[in-house]
């Protein structure tokens, strides 16, 4: 997400931060190049002029003129102006209530709303620990209901079974009244999509939430539409008493526009944003964190947290007592580590979270992509369990084999045994460190201040 507006921002920045001394000249210059960059990431013109005034208004004054470093003091002007614009913090769910606390979910047709019931369901079961049940009104598209019964299963959550053939109010009501009975933390309404111009459908879907009486009502929008969905999230404010917005498909947003907008033209905050298909990729919109992404200064405390939430914590400790017993590293370990990052989203959905990586060069990230993850997984598993343990004996004819074997090439492997080298180096680095532990406290310190500059 905001590859196109970051690459803009980053590089008119770039041109400021090495400057002794700014003049009303350049910040000018500057300020209309970031004018455009906003625009072109389909911001709307009012937010636009208004953070634009802003920067400038901050920009002129004693606060970065006088500034020993006027142009990275310019740049951290611009990174809190873009926090101030998306909400200063995450608005985390409010479910202090007597339960079931009722999420009520609206929105348009093909955002993505029954895969978010499900996301948010799962977030809610695995993070804060409750016990959710979900339930579908929508009687208007076929197999709707068949859909969330699916995810439900497949996330172990509960499911109240509903048909098309009854009144959405009265599937809702019955949902409430068996989420009761059953002791259940949250319950999650999902209502058909509709457009906010169809009197009637917005006439029901005012009754649905007159009717289960939610502490959250949420609307999901797809951050692809830009200020489409801006203008859509207003006119839903105006017909229901919208708490937030959970905005998705934002792996597939090069411009952010709308995460930008929404905060300011609706006055209801971002709660959270789809990153991906899995049912786990559903991330608390922290608009500190993204303003630190959007400027190539990453976001290390989202990175740690993931860490600590997906990395197999026995497997780790295993392989750190294996470590503090003098075992050497070996090919079994580094397949595990492979794996347990492609559990994280592989690479690639790392490296916007890491400071600096806007420096890398395109060909480089290729090379480390997650193709090439799952190549060296598919090689060691070609491997036997012999090599695995001691790679030295993985010569020419063994080469051929393991790599015939893996479906590539021998320079694949000789590629990966090199890799592997230097993996053994790293851990025996790590051991004497304090292992994992240590070096997550270490990027815990990183991510605990104010971002670095990268420029």
């Amino acid at each position: 997400m905001f590859d196109q507006l970051s690459d803009r921002l980053r590089g008119t920045l770039k041109t400021l931060t090495g400057k002794g001394r700014l003049t009303d000249s350049n910040i000018s210059d500057a300020m209309r190049e970031v004018r455009i960059a906003l625009l072109e990431a389909d911001v709307s013109l009012e937010v636009t002029r208004t953070f634009i005034e802003q920067v400038k208004t901050r920009a002129i004054g004693t606060e970065v003129l006088d500034s020993l470093q006027p142009g990275q003091t310019l740049v951290k002007v611009v990174q809190e102006e873009l926090v101030k614009l998306m909400g200063e913090s995450n608005d985390s769910l409010n479910l202090a209530t007597r339960p079931p606390a009722v999420i009520f979910i609206a929105g348009l047709q093909g955002a993505g709303k029954t895969t978010t019931v499900g996301k948010l369901g799962n977030f809610l079961k695995t993070r804060e620990k409750k016990s959710v049940m979900v339930v579908s009104a929508d009687v208007y598209r076929p197999a709707a209901i068949d859909q969330l019964g699916a995810v439900a299963k497949n996330l172990g959550l509960d499911f109240y079974p509903s048909d098309a053939s009854q009144n959405p109010v009265d599937i809702a009501r019955n949902a409430l009244d068996q989420a009761r009975k059953n002791s259940i933390d949250v319950l999650i309404v999902d209502t058909a999509g509709r457009l906010h111009v169809d009197k009637n459908m917005m006439s029901e879907i005012q009754q649905l939430h007159a009717a289960v009486d939610p502490v959250e009502t949420l609307f999901v929008v797809d951050s692809m539409t830009g200020q489409d969905a801006v203008n859509s999230a207003r006119a839903f404010d105006e017909a229901l008493p919208l708490t937030g917005v959970i905005l998705t498909k934002t792996d597939g947003d090069a411009r952010g526009g709308a995460a930008l907008s929404i905060r300011h033209v609706t006055g209801k905050p971002i709660k959270f944003m789809g990153t991906g298909e899995a049912m786990d990729a559903l991330e608390p919109f922290h608009p500190d964190r993204v303003a630190s992404r959007i400027l190539g200064m990453g976001d290390v405390l989202s990175l740690v947290e993931e860490v600590e939430r997906k990395v197999d914590k026995k497997q780790a400790e295993k392989l750190a007592k294996k470590l503090s017993r003098g075992k050497g590293f070996d090919l079994d370990d580094f397949r595990e580590q492979m794996m347990q990052m492609q559990n994280m989203g592989g690479i690639m959905g790392m490296v916007d979270k890491l400071p600096g990586m806007d420096k890398v060069p395109q060909k480089a990230l290729d090379q480390m992509g997650d193709k090439k993850t799952a190549q060296t997984i598919a090689i060691i598993s070609s491997m036997t369990s012999h090599e695995r343990k001691f790679p030295a004996v993985i010569r020419g004819s063994r080469k051929k084999r393991i790599a015939t074997g893996s479906g590539t090439h021998v320079q694949d492997v000789n590629r990966l045994l090199k890799q592997f080298m230097q993996m053994q180096k790293m851990m025996k680095k790590m051991n004497k460190k304090g292992g994992m532990k240590g070096m997550m406290d270490q990027m815990r310190g990183a991510g605990g201040g104010r971002p670095g500059m990268p420029f």
